[in-house]
Order: structure tokens, then C-alpha cells, then sequence
């Protein structure tokens, strides 16, 4: 892969691990034992209490029959305590053995009617009798027994701390999240070479899977076939949803962000061979290179796929009753965090909970924001940046308390989101006002505050509304990783960020002391406010590391920004300054209706001409 030109400043990039380092799930048990009671002390206890009383009781006390219990089996032991309090008791004594004798036997047959053992292999706790009692009375160093077990276990019933909701999850359905059905046709361009673009691993029509220069429909994705719906690009592998409901997958599984396997012999190379004898493509994976369907994990059958997402080491898919289930693992700046608790690397899909009637989610490079019914963000993931809206380590959880979905904010009847959105390390909400709120990451801006802006540690810490964009009706926001973009209802493009890529696709002319920050060499490299773009009708937009994309109302696509690996689709290395329509074969008269960045590929969907000829391969 060709390495980029520009890094980025060093406080936010999280540093990639080694490959497949996945450590196997800790699974941690707690045993409490009871302590057994011998002969001896159980003849003192029979001692210590012969003198409290002149008159033997009725009925013997508790705490006497439970010692008495506990030495009744085997016989021969029974025999031996209650001579050895004898020879020690006075004739009071000799009165109180007998009721208390006769109140052991009583317990015992109680005993002896009620259940052996528990679903757990252990004796259960009668109403009546204290845990206490219970723990003293049973046999020596028997586990502590619970007092109800919370799931009934079966043999296929998922394992975990979830397995509960799972049970339950049908129960009730709050939301009914819409199922996307129009049937896509997929045009890759980028890299290629970790197998992101789909293409599989070997050149097709006399075409490489590596460097395309320009969009290319992609063979691997049939409309017709396969029936791509919804379609979303990581950080190096993308994801996608069909018409029958399965989920496809391809690109890098270093730590499992493809939910399967792809274990693969193949890729080494002849020491001693000449490096020209051998095609770049045979050191492609076949298995991550072409497009396959996950495995299902926790997914049932009657899950039905809404959305899918992906991040730069995970992916994520949203159901139709409000569910989200993932899979693979978050990074920070020292490497990998975890998927969840206890759990370094998820394989396959499992489900996040808490979270339940989400309608949206959203997914920076190493975080997730997940929207409910009820106007509430929620947030998980890294949150070294504050791209979380709360703390990312607490007292008690450690730096994995926050792989645990939370609210990021105070949500009500009052205030609540109503849209989410995600930048690499930042992120926003739109909420019942039309207002923007952003938090996390600002080094260059991105958030659309100017909080520390130019600093490497600049970051807005919680949700904090975002003046500068209060009266421009925002409808839908993209962030990048240093520069955001944004769509308004009238259609009108903004952008604001980082400059020195032309992330923000403004002309050289435009920036000024008053919208922009210039670094010691007099030239642009923040720009401060939300700026538009003239002469746009923009109906979406689409944001990778450092590369837009801006669909407008006819269907034509436009991209700018950082184009090293040709992940703008305009056949060039050169940075793309302004938006510039992408115009080649493969797209040219079909009308763009998606778009979607990873690091250094990206994707455009147009629905798929059933009636019309098929799309020419682009180049």
C-alpha cells in the first residue's frame, strides 16, 4: 500500500498494532466456600450454652439445632460430639439434649423433602432459612448456592452477561427502522491492495484489483446477483447488506472486522524467486479480497438488517426492532482497547448492550454513536480524544469502562437529538431545534468551535452547541478526520477544518485573517468557520480521512481533497483543490445516489437500470 505524504499531528492518530494479535476471552469465576464445623466445636457451642437457662426450652435454639445438623451425618460423629458435651453438662444440660436432638431430626427430614440440588448442582435456599444458615448446613466446602438463577440455560441459548436480554428482546418492539430494498450498483476506486476494493484477487476483463484510478463497477457486486442495499467503507475493508438480508464483507481482518474467518496459506513469496517473476496480486488474500458473507454469531433468523456501519477496525449492523450487534475491536494510541469487557477481539456478531430502540448509528474511526426512539446519544469505543462526550477512564472501570454504551449527555422531553453523525476522533448531534452540538477532537476545528484551535491537545470535552452554525439550518453533517462538511436544507454546501489537503475544497482566495488561521509561513492551514461553497445544489455528502464527496440533486458526484491513492475517483495523485465532478464511463449518465470514504479507497452507488444497458467497466 502506498504510504501517504502527510501525517497527521501525532496527539490524535491511534498507532496501528502488530497484526493478529488478538488475545483469547478471560472468563474470571468467584467460588465462595463455606467453612466445615468439626466435632470440637461443635461441643462447645452444646457447653457454652447450658448455663443460660435453669429451665431446659421447649424448643431447642437455632443455632444449637444447626450445629447438632451439621454433625449428624455420619452417625458415628453425631455419637461422639453429644458425649463429649456430656461429660461436661450438668443436669440442665441432660434436659436440653433431648428437644435438641429431636429438632436436628425435624430439620433433617425437612431437608430431605426438598429439592437435592438446584439447575447450578446446588442445594437451594428454603424461605425460611437465613443464607447463613444455609451456607453452615451444608456439606464441607460446598460452593456458596445462588439464590435464583437469572436465564434458564440452554444448550444453543447464547453465553455472556447479555444472554438475558437476548432472551427477552422480542418480547416488545418500540421501532420499526425502514429496510432499504432499491437494489445498487457499486463503482470502487483507491488502493486496492489489502483487498478494500472488492475486486477479488486476480485482474478481471485484463483490469488489476489494485489502483484504480477511476470509478469501475464492481463484478463482484452484481445488482442482479447479489442485490447490494446498503453499503458503508471502514478505515481498509468495507461492508455491505443485501436484498436477501445476508451481510457481505471484504478488505482487512487483521483484527477480525470481518466477522469470519479468513485464514489463508497462501501469500508467501520465493526467497530466492525474482521479485518480477511474481504479480502483485498473488500477495492478495482471496478469502478478504472478495466479498463473503459473515458469520452469524448472535444473529438470529429473525433478525432483519436496517444499516450497517464500519469504523476502522470494527463493524456494526442495526436491526429493524432497534438491536445493534458488532464485531471486531477498537484502538487507542497504545493499540488495541477491547471490543467490550473482557473481550479483546469479537470474531463474529454479538450483541451491544445495553442498547435497545435504536433508530441510528454512526461510527467514527475508533468510536460509535448509536440514537433511540427517545432522542438519546449514545456512545462507546476509544475516547482518548473526547470523541465520547464523557470521561474515558474511570476510578472503578479502567480505560475499558468506556466499551460500554452511555448516554453522552443530559436528554429529555426538553432536549433531545433527533440526528448523529461522526468524524474520525469528533462528533455530532442535531437536536430537536435544528441546533448543531459537537464534542471530542479540535486541533484544526473540525468540531466547528474554536476552543484551542491549532494546538495538538485541543479538545472540546462534552456536547457544547455549535454557535457558528446556529443559523444555518444544518440537515446532514460528515467529519472527516481534521475537516468537516456539511449539507443544509436549502442545499447548500459547508465545509471548515483542515486546509493544507484541500479537505475543505475552498479556493486559495478565499481564506482571510478573519475565517482563517496561517501557520509561520504566511499559508492557510485552518479554516475557522463553516464556509459555503456557490453554485451547488447538494442533496448529500460524504467525508473519508481527507477526501469529500458532494451528490447533488441531478445525480452528478464531486469530490476533492487528498488523492494520493487515487480515493477521489479523478484518475490523479494530485489533491483535488475545489469540488470537481467525477466523469468516466463506468458513471457517466447514471445518477449517483451514495457515496461512501474509507482511508484510502472510496465507493459510489447508483440504483441499479433493471430496463437500461449495463454500466461500461470504468478504468
Amino acid at each position: 500500500m502506498a504510504p501517504r505524504t502527510r501525517k497527521p499531528a501525532a496527539a490524535e492518530a491511534p498507532a496501528k498494532a502488530p497484526k493478529r494479535n488478538a488475545a483469547p476471552k478471560s472468563e474470571t469465576t468467584t467460588t465462595t466456600k463455606s467453612v466445615p464445623i468439626t466435632k470440637d466445636a461443635a461441643a462447645t457451642r452444646a457447653s457454652t450454652r447450658k448455663t443460660t437457662t435453669k429451665a431446659a426450652p421447649k424448643a431447642a435454639p437455632k443455632s444449637t439445632a444447626k450445629a447438632t445438623k451439621a454433625v449428624a451425618e455420619p452417625k458415628k460423629t453425631a455419637t461422639t460430639a453429644k458425649a463429649t458435651a456430656a461429660t461436661k453438662t450438668n443436669a440442665a444440660t441432660t434436659k436440653k439434649t433431648a428437644p435438641a436432638k429431636k429438632a436436628a431430626a425435624e430439620k433433617k427430614a425437612a431437608v430431605e423433602k426438598k429439592p437435592a440440588k438446584n439447575v447450578n448442582g446446588k442445594r437451594p435456599i428454603d424461605e425460611d432459612e437465613d443464607e447463613d444458615d444455609a451456607v453452615e448446613s451444608s456439606e464441607a466446602s460446598e460452593p456458596r448456592p445462588q439464590k435464583k438463577t437469572r436465564v434458564a440455560a440452554t444448550e444453543d441459548a447464547p453465553t455472556g452477561w447479555h444472554k438475558q436480554i437476548i432472551a427477552k428482546r422480542r418480547k416488545r418492539q418500540v421501532v420499526h427502522n425502514p429496510v432499504p430494498t432499491t437494489p445498487l450498483d457499486i463503482f470502487v476506486f483507491g488502493e486496492g491492495s489489502a483487498g478494500e476494493l472488492g475486486l477479488g484477487s486476480k485482474p478481471h476483463d485484463g483490469k488489476k484489483p489494485t489502483d484504480v484510478k477511476r470509478p469501475r463497477l464492481n463484478h463482484n457486486l452484481g445488482a442482479e446477483a447479489v442485490g447490494v442495499v446498503d453499503i458503508a467503507c471502514g478505515g481498509m475493508h468495507a461492508i455491505a447488506l443485501t436484498k436477501d438480508n445476508r451481510v457481505l464483507t471484504w478488505g482487512v481482518n487483521d483484527d477480525e472486522a470481518l466477522g469470519r474467518d479468513t485464514t489463508w496459506a497462501g501469500g508467501v513469496r520465493d526467497a530466492d524467486a525474482d521479485s518480477d517473476d511474481e504479480d502483485d496480486e498473488d500477495k492478495i488474500n482471496p478469502l478478504e479480497s472478495t466479498p463473503t458473507q459473515i458469520d452469524n454469531g448472535e444473529l438470529g433468523e429473525d433478525d432483519i438488517i436496517s444499516k450497517v456501519i464500519a469504523s476502522d477496525s470494527a463493524s456494526f449492523v442495526l436491526t429493524t426492532d432497534g438491536f445493534v450487534f458488532g464485531w471486531g475491536t477498537f484502538r487507542g494510541a497504545d493499540g488495541i482497547i477491547g471490543f467490550a469487557k473482557d473481550i479483546r477481539v469479537q470474531p463474529t456478531p454479538m450483541l451491544i448492550a445495553p442498547l435497545q430502540d435504536i433508530v441510528d448509528i454512526a461510527c467514527g474511526s475508533n468510536h460509535v454513536l448509536a440514537l433511540d426512539t427517545h432522542g438519546k446519544v449514545w456512545t462507546w469505543g476509544s475516547g482518548g480524544q473526547f470523541q465520547l462526550g464523557r470521561k474515558p477512564i474511570t476510578r472503578h472501570g479502567g480505560p475499558t469502562a468506556t466499551l460500554h454504551p452511555q448516554p453522552c449527555g443530559m436528554f429529555g422531553k426538553r432536549h433531545f437529538a433527533t440526528e448523529i453523525a461522526a468524524g474520525s476522533y469528533h462528533s455530532f448531534y442535531t437536536d430537536d431545534q435544528g441546533r448543531v452540538w459537537s464534542w471530542g477532537l479540535n486541533n484544526y476545528s473540525q468540531t466547528g468551535h474554536y476552543d484551542d484551535t491549532g494546538k495538538d491537545d485541543a479538545m472540546v470535552l462534552q456536547p457544547k452547541l455549535v454557535e457558528s452554525l446556529k443559523d444555518e439550518d444544518v440537515e446532514q453533517i460528515a467529519g472527516g478526520e481534521h475537516h468537516s462538511v456539511a449539507r443544509t436544507k436549502d442545499g447548500r454546501l459547508l465545509t471548515w477544518g483542515r486546509v493544507d489537503g484541500h479537505q475543505v475544497g475552498q479556493p486559495a482566495d478565499l481564506f482571510t485573517e478573519d475565517n482563517a488561521m496561517f501557520d509561520e509561513n504566511k499559508k492557510p492551514r485552518i479554516l475557522l468557520k463553516p464556509t459555503a461553497i456557490a453554485n451547488l445544489d447538494i442533496k448529500f455528502v460524504a467525508a473519508g480521512v481527507d477526501t469529500s464527496f458532494a451528490i447533488d440533486s441531478d445525480g452528478r458526484v464531486y469530490s476533492w481533497g487528498f488523492s494520493a491513492t487515487y480515493q477521489t475517483g479523478q484518475g490523479t495523485i494530485d489533491d483535488i483543490e475545489v469540488p470537481t465532478m467525477i466523469d468516466n464511463t463506468a458513471i457517466r449518465g447514471r445518477k449517483i445516489v451514495l457515496a461512501s470514504a474509507g482511508g484510502q479507497f472510496s465507493l459510489l452507488a447508483a440504483a441499479h437500470d433493471e430496463a437500461g444497458s449495463p454500466a461500461v467497466n470504468g478504468n
